[in-house]
Formats: C-alpha cells, structure tokens, sequence
C-alpha cells in the first residue's frame, strides 16, 4: 500500500502554534508526471465558474486561490475560526481536499455553528487538517494512491474506480488540480471526518 508520508507533523504543529508557517517534506517518490495517469473524468480538471480558471498569472496561495473561487465560504470561515490562515498561506506544498459550501450543508443541523466556537476549536483544527496533505500532490499521484497521510496525523484513505477518485469511500473528488503558489486544491463535494 503506497501513501504520501508527512515526516514532520511536529514542526507544522509548532508552526501552527506559534502563528507561523509550516513547511512540511515532499514526498519525493511520489510520481509528478501525468502521463502515467488512470483515466479521470475529463470534469476533474476543466474550469468552471465554481473554481478560478488558470491564467498567465501567478496563482495566490491555497487560502487565496479558495476565497476568490466563491464557493468555499464555509471553508474559508473555518480556517479563520481555526488560526490556520498563516500556516495554509505559508511556503507549503500543501495539497488540500476543500470541501464546497455545499459540502459543509450536508453536515447535520448546527454542525458548522458548534465547530466555530471557540471551544471546539482543537476539534476543528483537527478536521481541517484532516484535509490537507503535505506536498503537492496532483490528481495524477492521488490516483495511484491506496491511502495519502493528512497534516491531522491520520490516513485517508483512496479510491478510484470508473474515472473518479473518492476519498473514506464518502467523499468525491469533483475538481482536481487547481494550481495554487504553495500548492494545489482538490474540491471535494462532502465533508471528510477523521476518526475519533
């Protein structure tokens, strides 16, 4: 079973502590070519008008790339409520799984409302970095993957049958590869829970 190891979950978690940057190691086994690349639905990385498109420009970073696309709002909110602004607009490569606005609304009632608080907040920097993986990891590694280790600590695991790459077989991965200056964004259409 491959996976994206994350060799220094210690210096990240200082870094977030202290309002810094975290840089984590890349993995460089990983494959970085497309070429090699399973089939993927064609959708995964087309542009629309959910995501930014790629332009002559220079991306910003993960952070910035989500609060221009519009349709990560709650995500967005989250990495505020959190203090992860710093560390995900940090040097990076980070790979983050980003749940859409209507990925957060399928949560049960109240869901987003309590994780906001601020006394919940270790629970939800948990989740959050449940959804990012150290590295820029393209769609065309992700989809050679078993299981990739998130920043949190824990495996997600990964699956990939007819075209498409599904995260814990719960979530889907309906756009992929949207560059970013410290990384890349993978959206996501659920939400991601590390187990307890």
């Amino acid at each position: 079973m491959r996976s994206v190891k994350f060799l220094s979950v210690i210096p990240c978690v200082l870094a977030m502590a202290c309002g810094g940057a975290a840089q984590g190691p890349v993995d460089s086994s990983a494959p970085s070519t497309a070429s090699e690349t399973p089939a993927m639905d064609d959708s995964m990385a087309e542009s629309d008008s959910d995501t930014p498109a790629a332009t002559a420009e220079a991306p910003g970073t993960v952070v910035d790339v989500a609060v221009g696309a519009g349709s990560f709002n709650t995500l967005v909110a989250a990495v505020k409520a959190a203090g992860l602004v710093e560390t995900l607009s940090g040097d990076g490569p980070f790979t983050v799984f980003a749940p859409t606005d209507e990925a957060f609304a399928k949560l049960p009632a109240g869901t987003v409302e309590d994780l906001l608080k601020p006394e919940n907040k270790e629970k939800l920097v948990a989740i959050l970095t449940y959804h990012v993986v150290s590295g820029k990891v393209m769609a065309a590694d992700v989809a050679k993957l078993d299981t990739a280790k998130t920043v949190q600590g824990s495996n997600v695991s990964i699956q990939v049958s007819g075209g498409g790459v599904r995260l814990n077989d719960s979530s889907s991965v309906v756009k992929a590869d949207i560059p970013a200056s410290n990384g890349v964004i993978h959206v996501i259409d659920t939400v991601i829970m590390p187990k307890s």
